[in-house]
């Protein structure tokens, strides 16, 4: 047995009444729905019988709709808006050259090769509305967690998530850090031992950022006193400035070094043993799914298969300023 809201709600019995409301005459409206006038006569009647009050009236040979009438089509304008933006919003969902894509960056990595794909994928899918946020780790999984990000970029690994269950991971580069100084006798040397890097203070990542704990950790690996800082920016290019101004050290990700060394007067040189890591998508696994989110993969895949990330890195090569 249908329930009250089916008899009112039906696909036929809402597009019977809004055509009886836009043409205010059965005739008509029975010709344009292709029925006969006393079928559409005993669905208006079906439907004022269950809300119960009449929906029109008729002043002579002219009808009018009621107060209830009114009430009525103004809900079924709403039902139709209703169901024409969830349409919307499905297709956008469901398409590979629709939608929005929201990312994640953890704020200390460098951007340039993100951006230069970004502007070419733009150029290529105009309607993907395509939305970046640059955030902390903590709000990287805080908004992964609840779905307000599709996709990460950030450094692995991350012993903060102990489930990895619900989430997956696309490599996009190896990582490592150099360590910088102002040490002349550092000009000719290609590695650094741990220790012989505290001879300085440093200026580092806040204490809660991913790259400040992962070397915190490299040095305790090492049974190597962690750095002292002296000064802590979240920004990399706030990290060199201040180095570079006040003659102390620091660690940065050597792709940070390899696109903007142009007028670097530190002396980069690479740790012994190698802090290395690794550059990442990080997202919930059913977002693969999702057919702009697959398309958004596949262009980025052939994106580094004409140039690779480090290459591109390279070819940045912009000054600090």
């Amino acid at each position: 047995m249908k329930t009250r809201q089916e008899n009112i709600f039906s696909s036929k019995t809402l597009t019977y009444f809004l055509q009886l409301a836009e043409t205010m005459n059965y005739t008509q409206a029975a010709q344009l729905l292709g029925i006969t006038q006393p079928a559409l006569t005993q669905q208006i009647k079906k439907l004022e019988r269950t809300v119960g009050a009449p929906l029109f009236y008729s002043v002579g040979k002219k009808l009018h709709i009621s107060d209830a009438g009114r009430t009525m089509l103004d809900a079924t304008h709403q039902i139709y808006d209703l169901l024409n933006t969830a349409t919307d919003e499905i297709q956008s969902a469901t398409s590979a050259s629709r939608g929005k894509i929201n990312i994640g960056i953890l704020a200390s990595m460098e951007l340039s090769v993100i951006q230069s794909f970004l502007i070419k994928y733009y150029q290529q899918f105009p309607n993907i509305e395509v939305s970046v946020h640059l955030l902390t780790r903590k709000e990287i999984w805080d908004r992964l967690e609840n779905n307000k990000i599709d996709l990460a970029i950030m450094y692995l690994p991350d012993d903060s998530i102990k489930n990895w269950k619900p989430y997956r991971s696309k490599k996009i580069a190896d990582e490592s850090l150099v360590f910088l100084s102002s040490n002349p006798l550092l000009k000719k040397r290609k590695k650094i031992h741990f220790e012989d890097t505290l001879t300085e203070k440093w200026v580092t990542y806040p204490d809660e950022y991913y790259l400040n704990q992962f070397i915190s950790e490299a040095y305790k690996n090492q049974m190597v006193d962690r750095p002292v800082s002296a000064a802590q920016f979240t920004s990399p290019f706030e990290i060199l400035r201040f180095a570079e101004a006040t003659g102390l050290s620091t660690a940065l990700p050597k792709s940070f070094y390899d696109a903007h060394n142009v007028g670097i007067e530190s002396n980069a040189v690479q740790f012994d043993p190698a802090i290395q890591f690794e550059l990442a998508f990080v997202f919930r696994k059913e977002k693969e799914d999702i057919p702009r989110i697959d398309s958004f993969f596949r262009e980025f895949n052939l994106y580094l298969e004409e140039k690779d990330y480090l290459t591109r890195i390279k070819e940045q090569d912009r000054k600090i300023v």
